[in-house]
């Protein structure tokens, strides 16, 4: 009996049994002192976050982290943070904790939901009816608005995506603490009346590097800072730049949370400008948003400046930061599924620590969207920082709660409009032709958008639509054709034929205006403020595939078929000994390459015909191999592969399985990690070399067939230098290790070494040019061209910056110029490219008079100073007039190579023989017809 008694009390104490309504609060005195002590100014603090109740059955942060939150010099792992949220759970019945998934290196991120006990006995019918909500077909508006008053909102707020930016996972912790413990009426309200989900950290991986490498500088203050190499597991700044792509671990483990849950407002929250940013954006905003979200953005804002300002606090602005247009930020989860994505930027100090910042104009300056500048010099702190998140999403959560009937019928809404766009503004569907060559990378972005929760179906027969049902898109600008067509595509159309088993994405669906925004062309003016991020993103266009856009909602008629998962079918057809695979530049033949890497294979040279089938130069050839073997592949890949003894004439030479180094540097793996993705996406191997091998490894040639450089820093003379000198060798060695001070720095796939200073070294570039001459292959991407051009390593390659000319992230036309290169192989005539800013890469001798075309080839030379206009001839005086002789016309190839004789009598040791002469395998369009989407300015300009 004495023990039942003992169990009763301790249940009642302890608030799990009863509720929580049985645990008792005091003030917690300690802390609240704390608090006000690391707060450096009164208007860096509101009445909301103050002070901390102390509760009797809930332990408060400071229990289990033994200091509280924001407190200076210290920050918090992951494995503490989500020990603390799982510690809340199991104490509070208002809280509970799951798993949204693993990071690439398996640490876990949680989802931490915080309401009152009768909503939390409720979730999953919350869950039900979001769900409903998010796909009312067939639902009638009596009973949406009876499903959206028995619903309560959802906010779900997440810290950290970026690492360095470290007072969000902290300030989460306390936020649940003091949603579930508090008994204030505001937060009553937030806990009645909707439904708080916290993701405490979104870059676990990263996160945990950075406290390591904050922590480890404490410690050694007078040694030179390490910098935090790697960001996540794969890259930096832009894994908030993943939501199109969905390639790291935190992006899909985010939209499959939110899929489950379409909350009605997700909340990232960020480090940067001073003191607090409230998103709304400058426009433009993204042309396919439903302009409720838009507006939704203004409300919440701006009621959270009001209530920020009204309490004295200085520094919250919104407007001037973001522009609101790209739909591949984090946040685009939401807005991209007819929910409010939104986000915080606050001062942030790169840690905990307390220091004097100084701040210049723009930041101090006062406009209209920020009438309350922060401070030309302030004491900054951690728990400023601390104050002004807490403060501001609890009047966010409090105005959600508030007003949650008006949010949910906004969530309906546009939703319900959504479903109604192919038969309002249209268009009516996207269509993926069946007779598209490209059948792996079309599938790959079919699966893709079904993985944004996007509807793919497949037509079960041929459809006829009159000609006008397929509306004219500026696949190429000016009318140019689409890249791939022939001249009897040029013809006008009498009517539109779209193939049996093509696949539709129709556009009376949930998230239409989400395949419509990556499907269609974009366009940015030029007039427009300078964007935030990349201005065109056509994924069809970027992956090589064929889309149609439809207007005629008579397609929505045909007969068609929802997909699952798309799988390609692949295998062998026919017999003999001699096995065919058609080049269509589909990435799934380097998968096959490289699966069978100990299997010969052959390139064809040209195309050729085998049994009535045509194949394309580039096309695979294998000889006596196992079939069963590269059936099992072709299969499992959805490649087809033809057998056959016919007997080939065409040129071949082998097709290699090189072995593969992709280079980094200790500074930023912000690029190197989408290369590192794509190859194992891929399953090619590779070695991740790091610069600092490179200058100490002299044989490269025996050990690599391929390096490969990534962007890495700034181009030219400066990137050159900046690459060779690396991480300054100042002070002691800098190992990247895992060791008891930093037992997070490196993991199973990253790079580790007892030094990281010293860079490339002018020895490891003289390794690189021994290893070329070796007959090793060197590709250097984008900014890393300059080290084999500006390191004397080419002939006749020029690389410049574009500094008149604007384009920020655009897709744009080139053509291919020779065919005969096994990297064109598979391709058609034109191709689309994704193109950001630049480097320019010209070809020609750098001698006065000699050639050098632009990317869009060489022009007429032009005439010299004198009479008329730039057509009419000049007329020299005192002397008949002669007609002058007419410009010669050369081809954009001709013009790179052209040397006048004048100038080859002099500087014939200059020019190298022909088959040193560098090959252009692409070249961009002529500048009227180069943008397909986004913007690009002044390109002619600046390629000249």
């Amino acid at each position: 009996m004495k023990r039942i008694l003992l169990a009763v009390a301790l249940c009642f104490f302890c608030g799990s049994c009863l509720g929580q309504s049985a645990c008792t609060l005091s003030e917690h005195t300690e802390y609240n002192k704390k608090i006000k002590e690391y707060t450096t100014e009164p208007f860096f603090i509101t009445e909301l976050v103050d002070h901390l109740p102390l509760s009797t059955c809930v332990p408060a942060p400071d229990a289990f982290l033994h200091h509280i939150v924001g407190a200076p010099d210290v920050l918090d792992y992951t494995k503490d943070i989500n020990a603390y949220m799982r510690l809340l759970a199991s104490k509070s019945p208002r809280v509970k904790v799951f798993s949204i998934g693993t990071s690439e290196e398996g640490r876990e991120m949680l989802a931490v939901i915080v309401t009152d006990e009768a909503n939390m006995a409720e979730l999953n019918r919350y869950k039900e009816i979001n769900a409903r909500l998010a796909d009312p077909r067939g639902l009638s508006e009596a009973e949406a608005q009876k499903l959206i008053a028995e619903d309560k909102p959802i906010y779900w707020a997440d810290g950290s995506i970026h690492s360095p930016e470290t007072g969000a996972p902290e300030m989460l912790m306390e936020l649940a603490y003091r949603l579930a413990v508090e008994e204030t009426p505001f937060i009553q309200k937030i806990r009645k009346d909707s439904i708080v989900m916290i993701t405490p950290i979104v870059e676990v991986d990263g996160h945990d590097r950075m406290v390591d490498v904050y922590l480890q500088h404490k410690k050694h203050p007078d040694d030179q800072p390490y910098p935090l190499v790697w960001w996540g597991h794969y890259v930096a700044h832009d894994n908030n730049r993943d939501n199109l792509g969905v390639n790291l671990a935190l992006s899909r483990n985010m939209l499959k949370n939110f899929l489950d849950w379409h909350p009605t407002v997700m909340h990232d929250l960020h480090e940067s400008v001073p003191y607090l940013y409230i998103m709304t954006g400058t426009g433009p905003y993204n042309a396919w948003l439903d302009p409720i979200v838009i507006s939704e953005w203004q409300e919440m804002a701006y009621h959270e400046i009001e209530e920020m300002t009204k309490r004295g606090v200085i520094g919250v602005w919104t407007h001037g930061f973001y522009d609101g247009w790209a739909p591949n930020y984090l946040l685009s989860i939401a807005n991209n599924h007819n929910a409010i994505g939104r986000f915080y930027e606050t001062f942030g100090n790169g840690g905990a620590d307390t220091r004097v910042r100084t701040l210049r104009p723009p930041d101090t300056n006062r406009e209209w969207y920020r009438p309350n500048p922060p401070l030309s010099k302030v004491k900054w702190s951690a728990r400023n920082n601390i104050n002004m998140q807490e403060s501001a999403i609890l009047f966010g959560m409090n105005n959600l709660a508030s007003n949650g009937q008006k949010f949910l019928n906004n969530f309906y809404l546009k939703s319900k409009r959504s479903i109604e766009k192919a038969r309002n503004e249209g268009p009516a569907a996207w269509v993926f032709p069946a007779n598209d060559p490209r059948t792996g990378e079309q599938a790959s972005i079919l699966n893709l958008l079904e993985l944004q929760g996007v509807e793919v179906h497949r037509t079960e027969k041929e459809i006829r639509l009159p000609a006008t049902a397929t509306e004219a898109r500026r696949e190429s600008p000016r009318g140019q054709r689409k890249a791939g067509e022939d001249d009897a595509a040029q013809k006008k159309p009498q009517e539109t034929v779209i193939p049996a088993g093509s696949y539709v994405i129709r556009m009376d669906q949930p998230y239409s205006r989400l395949a419509d925004m990556v499907l269609d062309t974009q366009y940015y003016s030029p007039r427009d403020p300078r964007s935030y991020d990349d201005t065109g993103w056509t994924l069809g266009a970027l992956r090589n595939v064929k889309t149609m856009r439809i207007a005629d909602t008579a397609v929505l008629d045909a007969p068609m078929k929802k997909m699952a998962k798309i799988e390609l079918a692949g295998g062998i057809d026919g017999q003999g000994k001699v096995y065919l695979i058609n080049h269509n530049a589909d990435n799934t033949l380097a998968t096959l390459r490289f699966r069978l890497a100990n299997t010969q294979m052959e390139a064809a040279e040209d195309s050729f015909e085998a049994d009535g089938v045509k194949f394309k130069p580039g096309s695979f050839v294998i000889r006596n191999t196992n079939r069963d073997e590269l059936d099992k592949a072709a299969r499992e890949l959805g490649v087809k592969v033809h057998a056959s003894n016919v007997d080939l004439k065409v040129a071949t030479h082998p097709l290699a399985a090189p072995r593969i180094a992709l280079v980094h540097n200790w500074q930023n793996t912000q690029n190197d990690g989408w290369y590192r993705i794509a190859f194992e996406d891929l399953k090619i191997p590779y070695t991740y070399v790091a610069d600092t091998r490179l200058r100490e490894t002299s044989n490269l040639r025996e050990k690599f067939d391929v390096i490969i450089l990534p962007p890495m820093g700034q181009g030219g003379a400066a990137g050159l230098s900046a690459m060779i000198r690396g991480l300054p060798l100042r002070g002691k060695a800098m190992p990247w290790k895992n060791s008891d001070e930093t037992p997070n720095f490196s993991a199973s796939g990253l790079d580790t070494t007892d030094d990281i200073r010293g860079g490339l070294g002018y020895s490891g570039l003289s390794n690189l040019e021994q290893f070329v001459r070796d007959g090793g292959l060197l590709m250097a991407a984008q900014t890393s061209a300059a080290l084999p051009v500006a390191g004397g390593m080419t002939d006749m390659v020029n690389v410049s910056d574009a500094r008149t000319m604007q384009a920020p992230g655009s897709v744009v036309l080139s053509s291919v110029d020779d065919k005969k290169s096994p990297i064109a192989y598979g391709y058609d005539d034109k191709l689309y490219l994704y193109f950001r800013q630049g480097p320019i890469i010209t070809v020609g001798l750098n001698l006065p008079g000699a050639g050098g075309g632009g990317p869009g080839g060489g022009g007429e030379e032009g005439r010299s100073s004198g009479r008329g206009s730039p057509s009419d001839p000049d007329v020299i005086q005192g002397r008949p007039y002669m007609t002058p002789e007419r410009p010669v016309k050369r081809t954009p190839r001709e013009q790179e190579l052209f040397v006048p004789e004048e100038v080859r009598e002099f500087a014939r040791w200059a020019i190298p023989r022909n088959d040193e002469q560098p090959r252009v395998i692409l070249r961009f369009a002529p500048e009227k017809e180069l943008l397909l989407s986004g913007m690009i300015t002044s390109a002619l300009t600046a390629w000249k």
